[in-house]
């Protein structure tokens, strides 16, 4: 099960749920840490990070750790 393509500006209740997990974060998380505040799968969580980082809700300023930016903020 691949990832789907998104353009749309909507969010799904799982990607809504990993950006209200980021938004709780001090610093830059990993998608272990994701998984493990939202008891998703690994795999499911790292899917909607690539969907939101397309989407401009999060950004990546270490390799693998993902934060949430002010658009993505606006949107929750």
């Amino acid at each position: 099960m691949g990832c789907k393509k998104s353009t749309c500006a909507t969010l799904s209740d799982t990607q809504k749920q990993v950006l209200e997990s980021l938004s709780q974060c001090d610093e830059p998380c990993g998608s272990k840490d994701i998984a493990a505040r939202t008891g998703m799968e690994s795999k499911k969580v790292s899917c909607q990070l690539t969907a939101l980082k397309k989407k401009g809700f999060i950004s990546s300023p270490v390799r693998c750790k993902y934060e949430i930016t002010l658009e993505g903020k606006n949107i929750l």
